[in-house]
């Protein structure tokens, strides 16, 4: 099962160095396989991320597939992230869309 997870940096970098995203938060599950659907909960997933914002700073969205959407899971089961490319400022409703990076960006998103 596809799940979209909202997050932010400062959460992504422990569950990187724990190896392990933990059971809490919001998720987001598309209705169905479609584009659509799988853009759907993308953005359900951004607004809530941006609601785990204090401040300006980076909406993330962690994109996994796993076998229950309700349980921590290895970060190895993380297929792609979804991230702003720059700091935002969450209380403006006309935000960016997101950027993709592969998982084997992760370090250089967290780097800067």
């Amino acid at each position: 099962m596809r799940v979209y997870l909202p997050t932010t940096l400062a959460r992504l970098a422990a569950s990187v160095a724990g190896g392990q995203v933990p059971a809490e938060g919001d998720r987001y599950v598309a209705a169905d396989e479609s584009e659509e659907a799988e853009y759907d909960a993308l953005a359900e997933a951004a607004t809530a991320a941006a609601e785990l914002l204090d401040g300006p700073g980076r909406r993330v969205v962690l994109v996994a597939d796993v076998p229950d959407a309700d349980a921590a899971f290895p970060t190895s089961l993380v297929v792609a992230v979804h991230a702003d490319t720059e700091d935002v400022d969450p209380a403006r409703d006309d935000l960016p869309e997101l950027g993709w990076y592969a998982v084997q960006e992760i370090p250089d998103l967290l780097g800067g």
